[in-house]
């Protein structure tokens, strides 16, 4: 084992074993921002998408066709 990492494994007044809590912590709260950041985009483009459906859709079958404006 090298010097540097006998350094890093041993204990030099609590910074290692914060890392330890940190970088498992910092890891999931990334890969939760990441979730919800594209969950945001589904949600976006499936209310984009509804939004267009409904838009192209007759509001009653078999209703007059609206008067031009």
């Amino acid at each position: 084992m090298t010097v540097v990492a006998a350094l890093v494994l041993a204990h030099q007044g609590g910074w290692d074993e914060i890392l330890l809590v940190l970088t498992p912590i910092a890891l999931f709260a990334g890969l939760l921002w990441l979730a919800n950041i594209r969950a945001n985009r589904e949600l976006q483009r499936r209310r984009a998408a509804a939004a267009a459906e409904a838009d192209t859709v007759d509001p009653e079958p078999g209703a007059p066709p609206d008067p031009p404006a």
